[in-house]
């Protein structure tokens, strides 16, 4: 699962049914001081992603089996200790687009 973010603030779900990666993409276009509702920028390699943003993104599939597969994948998450508590977030790798 690929979340894609773009300057302008525009957030979007690539590649959605793929519960085993999950990372941050910055298009080439973003700001280093933009935000994004629900995305914390911890550092150059690493982001909090709201829990609850995930399902509200444009590119989810609108089923409920996602919803089961997804939950599952935070349950994975929070076994790994992939979870911030406090922010009720999951850390994703941040890549940047060339």
């Amino acid at each position: 699962m690929i979340i894609e973010c773009f300057d302008g603030g525009e957030v979007r779900l690539s590649e959605p049914s793929d519960f085993r990666k999950f990372k941050l993409v910055l298009h080439p276009t973003t700001s280093p001081a933009m935000q994004w509702k629900g995305i914390t920028l911890l550092d150059e390699r690493n982001a909090l992603v709201s829990i609850d943003l995930v399902p509200t993104l444009a590119g989810r599939p609108d089923d409920a089996d996602w919803d089961r597969q997804y939950a599952e994948m935070v349950a994975k998450a929070r076994e790994h200790g992939w979870i911030d508590a406090e922010q009720a977030a999951i850390r994703a790798h941040i890549e940047r687009m060339p």
